[in-house]
């Protein structure tokens, strides 16, 4: 009679179906670590840069990210930013005022990325650049191009820097690791804004960067560059020491004649 039973009124089928409930249990939160892992890091890397964060950034930041009097949300910022403003040394910010300086690094690579990783795996934004894209092999015409119509009117056309309003600047991109410039593109840090994948493809992003590095291995094929701040300097210099010359040879030569 026992055996006529249907298969869900078995003694052993409530086991069976627990035991599948744990198979597929235990197998979605396998998928789950497995992508955090892929994505952001393994489980080890997210937990010491929870503690790093916690430690050196939550009295600003929050102690999930989420922001305090002191400092913005970094939800949703992604490991670029984070690799950005601690590789600088722009973080942790020493004082309040319109913009951080780059100063030394105050972490080693790997807690760096440690700390990309935590906040990372808050929510989604711009990950660390693909190498392919960091290379400078990329055309440096259209780099050129890009940077004079996106970048120049900051930045001055070779990446000298300027004055923005406010004590606020645009800093020089000579010497800035390709890495970082890209990021800053992604991410826009300070008075900066963002130039997403949908405004620069990362093929864009790498011209810009193949013609920054051409521009800082390359001396000025137009002789002595005088900063390279633009016709300001130069008109300057042309008044004071060409006007100035003039002058000094009409004295003297005035001087001669009596």
């Amino acid at each position: 009679m026992n055996s006529d039973k249907p298969l869900h009124r078995k003694p052993w089928a409530a086991g069976l179906v627990v035991f599948f409930g744990l198979v597929l249990s235990g197998g979605g939160y396998a998928t789950a670590t497995n992508v955090v892992e892929t994505e952001f890091g393994s489980a080890e890397q997210v937990s010491e840069g929870r503690k790093l964060f916690l430690a050196n950034c939550a009295s600003c930041h929050g102690t999930n990210g989420e922001g305090a009097i002191g400092g913005p949300s970094l939800i949703g910022v992604g490991a670029a930013s984070v690799d950005f403003q601690v590789g600088t040394g722009r973080m942790p910010g020493q004082a309040s005022g319109p913009q951080l300086y780059k100063k030394p690094v105050q972490f080693t690579e790997e807690q760096i990325l440690a700390m990309a990783a935590y906040v990372a795996s808050l929510a989604p934004g711009p990950a660390l650049p693909d190498p392919e894209f960091l290379r400078t092999d990329g055309n440096v015409e259209h780099g050129g191009e890009l940077f004079r119509i996106n970048c120049a009117m900051c930045h001055n056309a070779v990446g000298a820097g300027g004055a923005l309003t406010e004590g606020k600047f645009a800093p020089a991109l000579g010497g800035v690791t390709e890495k970082h410039i890209y990021e800053a593109m992604v991410t826009g840090p300070q008075n900066m804004p963002v130039f997403n994948d949908a405004n620069l493809t990362p093929e864009d992003k790498k011209d810009i960067i193949s013609y920054l590095k051409y521009v800082e291995n390359n001396p000025s094929v137009g002789g002595f560059a005088l900063g390279s701040v633009g016709p300001v300097a130069e008109g300057l210099f042309v008044w004071i020491f060409g006007l100035g010359f003039i002058i000094a040879i009409s004295v003297w030569l005035g001087a001669k004649a009596n």
